[in-house]
Protein backbone atom coordinates (compact mmCIF):
# COMPACT_ATOMS: atom_id res chain seq x y z
CA UNK A 1 0.00 0.00 0.00
CA UNK A 2 2.31 2.42 -0.74
CA UNK A 3 2.69 5.11 -3.16
CA UNK A 4 5.43 4.06 -5.22
CA UNK A 5 6.21 1.02 -4.25
CA UNK A 6 9.54 1.80 -3.10
CA UNK A 7 9.07 4.31 -0.02
CA UNK A 8 6.23 4.16 3.22
CA UNK A 9 3.52 5.77 3.27
CA UNK A 10 5.10 7.87 6.29
CA UNK A 11 8.56 9.54 6.55
CA UNK A 12 8.16 9.46 11.09
CA UNK A 13 6.79 5.29 11.06
CA UNK A 14 8.37 4.04 8.04
CA UNK A 15 5.11 2.03 7.70
CA UNK A 16 3.77 0.72 4.59
CA UNK A 17 0.23 0.23 5.38
CA UNK A 18 -2.41 2.03 7.47
CA UNK A 19 -2.23 -0.85 10.02
CA UNK A 20 1.67 -0.32 10.27
CA UNK A 21 0.87 3.76 11.03
CA UNK A 22 -1.92 3.06 13.42
CA UNK A 23 0.34 0.98 15.67
CA UNK A 24 3.09 3.40 15.78
CA UNK A 25 0.85 5.84 17.08
CA UNK A 26 -0.75 3.21 19.62
CA UNK A 27 3.01 3.10 20.80
CA UNK A 28 4.63 6.54 19.85
CA UNK A 29 4.17 9.98 21.28
CA UNK A 30 4.06 12.34 18.47
CA UNK A 31 5.52 14.67 20.57
CA UNK A 32 9.19 13.25 20.51
CA UNK A 33 8.53 13.88 16.49
CA UNK A 34 7.04 17.49 16.22
CA UNK A 35 10.12 18.59 14.71
CA UNK A 36 9.90 15.77 11.81
CA UNK A 37 6.37 17.30 11.42
CA UNK A 38 5.04 20.31 9.21
CA UNK A 39 1.75 22.24 8.51
CA UNK A 40 -0.94 20.82 5.72
CA UNK A 41 -4.02 22.62 4.42
CA UNK A 42 -6.56 20.25 3.46
CA UNK A 43 -10.53 21.20 2.99
CA UNK A 44 -13.02 19.16 5.29
CA UNK A 45 -16.55 18.46 3.28
CA UNK A 46 -19.43 17.87 5.73
CA UNK A 47 -22.94 19.19 5.64
CA UNK A 48 -23.51 21.85 7.93
CA UNK A 49 -25.65 20.94 11.15
CA UNK A 50 -28.41 23.43 12.57
CA UNK A 51 -28.95 23.68 16.50
CA UNK A 52 -32.33 23.84 17.71
CA UNK A 53 -32.17 25.05 21.56
CA UNK A 54 -34.29 23.35 23.75
CA UNK A 55 -35.90 24.22 26.85
CA UNK A 56 -33.73 22.73 30.10
CA UNK A 57 -37.18 21.00 31.35
CA UNK A 58 -37.80 19.66 27.81
CA UNK A 59 -34.16 18.29 27.26
CA UNK A 60 -34.49 16.53 30.55
CA UNK A 61 -36.95 14.45 29.77
CA UNK A 62 -35.42 13.69 26.16
CA UNK A 63 -32.05 12.66 28.39
CA UNK A 64 -34.38 10.45 30.17
CA UNK A 65 -36.29 9.04 27.19
CA UNK A 66 -32.93 8.46 25.22
CA UNK A 67 -31.79 6.65 27.89
CA UNK A 68 -34.20 4.37 28.55
CA UNK A 69 -33.92 3.44 24.98
CA UNK A 70 -30.15 3.21 24.55
CA UNK A 71 -30.19 5.79 22.16
CA UNK A 72 -28.08 9.53 22.24
CA UNK A 73 -30.55 12.41 23.17
CA UNK A 74 -29.69 13.87 19.41
CA UNK A 75 -30.92 10.50 17.67
CA UNK A 76 -34.33 10.41 19.66
CA UNK A 77 -34.96 14.01 18.81
CA UNK A 78 -33.98 13.67 14.58
CA UNK A 79 -36.16 10.65 14.83
CA UNK A 80 -39.03 12.00 16.42
CA UNK A 81 -39.28 14.85 14.90
CA UNK A 82 -39.01 12.60 11.45
CA UNK A 83 -42.05 11.05 12.33
CA UNK A 84 -43.84 13.92 13.39
CA UNK A 85 -43.13 15.58 10.12
CA UNK A 86 -44.09 12.13 8.30
CA UNK A 87 -47.79 11.81 10.28
CA UNK A 88 -48.49 15.66 10.15
CA UNK A 89 -46.86 17.49 7.14
CA UNK A 90 -45.98 14.13 4.45
CA UNK A 91 -42.81 16.26 3.72
CA UNK A 92 -39.90 14.49 5.43
CA UNK A 93 -37.78 11.33 4.10
CA UNK A 94 -35.79 9.39 5.58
Amino acid sequence: MTENNDKPLTSISKADTLEEIANFLDTHSLADYWDQTYPVEFKVRAQRRQRITLAPELYAQVEKEAQVRGISSETLVHLGLMEWLANHHNICEA
